[in-house]
């Protein structure tokens, strides 16, 4: 596992993938982009996974992709990259699990889309983030141009895409990447936290509403209101949700 590009672990109910190149800060390389893609796809089929965990061994999260690769056949070795990388944050996406980023020392480039793509996320204090792509003469993969303009909106967005510019932790936080920062030694422990407290709940309840949310600014009211109908009728049907109750009350007396 130690030679692994990705740690794959388990603990009760909440998935936890580490990228392992540490050497090289985590940057993404074909090996690692295709044992990441297996793993969504394991996680998003494993109904007894009730959260999923992102984070980075050694000194960073993730520093963007494998430049060397990259520079040495640039069509092919991208090509190759960016289609698993891209399935991959389809599947963080469409999966029923909540997923947590949780950010240390550096998130940059594909660090920083895959940060994004997840559904909340944890940062150490310390931490620094850039787009990194224009300095490198690309544009953006992994989903980092849909991230950033809905989570900032478009000027926000294009200030940090187009400028390049490296921002701390408490800056992420301030304009929304980012819920919460806390001392670097307590992010195992915060993040733990975080995904335990996921797991107590209904998972079923927490698939709606992860996908509300995320397809909320593609549809009109209407819509919104119809989805939101068929989603509280849905749990409405289910055992937990007389059980639910019943602990609502039985907590409130």
């Amino acid at each position: 596992m130690a030679d692994s590009p990705l740690i794959v672990e388990y603990q009760g109910a909440v998935a936890y993938l580490r990228f392992n190149r540490p050497q090289v800060l985590n940057s993404l390389n074909l090996e690692m982009a295709g044992a990441f893609h297996d793993a969504c796809q394991s996680v998003a089929t494993d109904n007894a996974v009730r959260v999923l965990v992102l984070s980075g061994m050694g000194r960073a999260f993730m520093a963007g992709g494998d430049l060397q690769a990259l520079r040495d056949n640039p069509e092919s070795a991208a090509a190759a990259l960016i289609a698993p990388l891209h399935k991959s944050v389809q599947l963080l996406a469409g999966m029923k699990a909540p997923v947590i980023a949780s950010v240390h020392g550096a998130a940059a480039g594909a660090g920083l889309s895959l940060m994004m793509g997840a559904d909340l996320a944890i940062a150490a204090e310390g931490t620094r983030f850039n787009f990194a792509y224009t300095a490198i003469g690309a544009s953006c993969d992994g989903g980092a141009s849909w991230g950033l303009s809905r989570l900032l909106g478009l000027r926000k967005a294009m200030e940090i895409a187009l400028l390049g510019e490296s921002f701390d932790a408490e800056q992420a936080l301030r304009i929304g990447l980012l819920n919460r920062v806390v001392p670097a030694e307590q992010l195992i422990e915060a993040t733990a936290e975080m995904a335990c407290r996921l797991a107590s709940y209904e998972p079923h309840a927490l698939a709606h509403l992860k996908q509300l949310l995320r397809a909320a600014p593609e549809r009109n009211l209407d819509a919104q209101l119809r989805a939101e109908e068929q989603a509280f009728l849905d749990c409405a049907a289910r055992p937990e949700f007389k059980k639910a109750i019943d602990d609502f009350y039985a907590r409130r007396a």
